[in-house]
């Protein structure tokens, strides 16, 4: 069996003048960068009128080792869609380098469902990343420059909030102490590294509407405070116009294809159980504004992606989805369900139904919270039963959902003709999307909301630190922001090991921390750390390049 990055070195990509065409770029909006990739400038937004086209939100289960297929479902629906003969574009994030080298692979989809050139994407790509990264460190820099040369904004060096990043699992970075060596050299003070998937210049880059908005965002972002706990910005600091001179082009969408040629935009890449998991909305409403379906995802399961995509993204954004489709196997349900990765081959009805009440309990949200039309995508595999599938359909229509076998790894987009169809039925209803929760809550209230009606825990425990936090934030009227919760990807609660949906436990929140730029105050939860560590066995030991450049082990 070819894997995946074979799959994508046999395929050989259109020119991507022709994707642009395709999805109706016109040519002076369009900077190539090299054959098969190129920007668009977002100008096209602002120049042209265009109606707005349907919005489809792919999510997914909580995720597992057995995994789901999340991106993979997304491009192939896309293609699928294309098939029934709609005018689609994808809209996804870009992958980290970290993950990339690290556990989790990448983010261009699998199979015959990705999107292409797959080994630029996951690597370098067009450095949107190295962009953001240059612009965050340039703030770190001119932070400690400012202390170095007298400190007039009167910074408490134990207060200085703004960390610098690398787009790599260092773990060794985490805590740091930097301007060691004499006077000439700095400041001493203890420091850190985020990576840049994390850094607030990414959610600002995913979440800015224009230029002029991604300047008026950086400004506002609190580096650090006074002895007397007043917030410095990166505005007071005159930093903003730099930084937004180095992000200029990085904010321009990247536009590539699928290997079937429908178009993709693959900008932005934040996390989303550090942050909020979700592509530009400059792509997005590109996508929008190109194609009659625009389908895009949020990272990880439905509790954090797709709680941010419609309580942050789309409340800043105004956007209004139209459908959403939720991701599952019967493989991953059953390792919910406690059955351990390598029995997950053999049929298990019992471990299954253990294990369902994940999907269910993420449907419900989207169906009760959100008040959204919902499919449930089964990504197939072959060690699947009849009687699984079968026990999988009949629950999600207790629930009112329909259920769609996808195949679109192994099919393409001929494996998801059902999945797009029902996809282009549910668009056609009218909905009520509602959020999580009002503006007009507290922090704590809302951080609530989110723990009692998305988690459904019992309720929140709240350090003294984290209080205090609060507090202060509220204080400064950052009280009104939207939430982003920081929590571990693998259960609703704040426990990793708590599988399926967990019932009897509580939330801790341990810090709480303001993106002003982003606009949304920040929960820390469980064990949530910001700069991941590699594996015992990295990605990177199977990662080669041969003579003629030709890449190999990347998934």
């Amino acid at each position: 069996m070819l894997s995946d990055i074979e799959i994508a070195q046999a395929t050989t990509p259109k020119h991507i003048r022709e994707i642009a065409e395709t999805a109706g770029v016109p040519e002076q909006y369009l900077e190539l960068y090299g054959n098969y990739k190129a920007k668009v400038d977002y100008n096209l937004l602002a120049d042209e009128e265009r109606a707005s086209g349907k919005l489809v939100l792919v999510t997914a289960i909580n995720p597992t080792p057995a995994g789901e297929g999340k991106t993979t479902t997304t491009v192939g629906l896309s293609d699928a869609l294309a098939q029934l003969g709609k005018n689609v574009v994808v809209a996804l994030r870009e992958p980290s380098l970290g993950p990339v080298f690290g556990i989790k692979g990448g983010a261009a989809g699998g199979g015959y469902a990705q999107v292409v050139p797959m080994e630029d994407i996951n690597l370098h790509f067009t450095g949107d990343f190295h962009a953001i990264g240059a612009a965050n460190n340039l703030l770190a820099a001119m932070i400690d420059n400012h202390i170095q040369q007298g400190n007039a904004l009167g910074f408490d060096v134990r207060k200085i909030s703004w960390k610098r990043c690398v787009d790599m699992n260092d773990r060794q970075l985490r805590y740091v102490v930097d301007g060691l060596g004499g006077k000439t050299n700095g400041m001493p003070r203890e420091d850190g590294f985020d990576i840049t998937v994390a850094s607030e210049i990414m959610a600002i880059f995913c979440l800015a509407t224009s230029i002029t908005d991604l300047k008026e965002r950086l400004a506002r972002i609190v580096v650090g405070y006074t002895g007397a706990d007043e917030p410095i910005t990166a505005g007071d600091l005159r930093a903003q116009g730099a930084m937004a001179a180095l992000l200029k082009d990085a904010l321009k969408p990247n536009l590539v294809q699928t290997l079937e040629g429908t178009p993709a935009f693959v900008h932005g890449g934040p996390f989303a159980n550090i942050a909020h998991g979700c592509n530009s909305i400059m792509a997005t409403r590109m996508a929008m504004a190109l194609g009659d379906y625009c389908v895009t995802e949020a990272g990880f399961g439905a509790d954090l992606g797709a709680e941010k995509f419609l309580d942050i993204k789309c409340r800043l954004a105004g956007l209004k989805p139209d459908a959403v489709v939720v991701v599952a196997t019967v493989r991953a349900l059953k390792n919910h369900g406690g059955v351990p990765k390598d029995s997950l081959n053999e049929e298990n009805l019992e471990a299954l139904e253990a294990g369902l009440p994940n999907l269910l309990q993420h449907v419900e949200n989207i169906t009760g919270v959100y008040k959204l039309p919902c499919v449930v995508a089964i990504n197939r595999f072959p060690t699947d039963t009849e009687a699984e599938l079968a026990l999988v359909e009949e629950k999600c229509k207790e629930l009112g959902v329909n259920v769609a076998l996808s195949e679109v790894w192994a099919k393409g987009g001929a494996g998801g003709i059902a999945l797009a169809e029902e996809v282009v039925r549910l668009c056609e209803e009218p909905n009520d999307f509602t959020f999580c929760y009002e503006d007009d809550l507290s922090l704590a209230e809302k951080i609530e909301a989110i723990a009692a009606r998305i988690y459904h825990a019992d309720g929140v425990d709240f350090t003294p630190a984290a209080k205090k936090e609060i507090e202060q934030l509220e204080s400064l009227g950052f009280g009104a922001m939207p939430v982003c919760m920081a929590k571990t990807q693998y259960s609703f609660s704040d426990d990793a090991s708590l599988l399926g949906a967990p019932r009897g436990f509580r939330i801790t929140v341990k810090k709480v921390k303001v993106s002003a730029g982003a606009g949304f105050a920040v929960a820390l939860t469980g064990d949530i750390m910001t700069m991941p560590g590699l594996p015992k066995e990295p990605a990177a030991c199977r990662i080669d390049v041969d003579e003629t450049g030709k890449i190999s082990g990347l998934f």
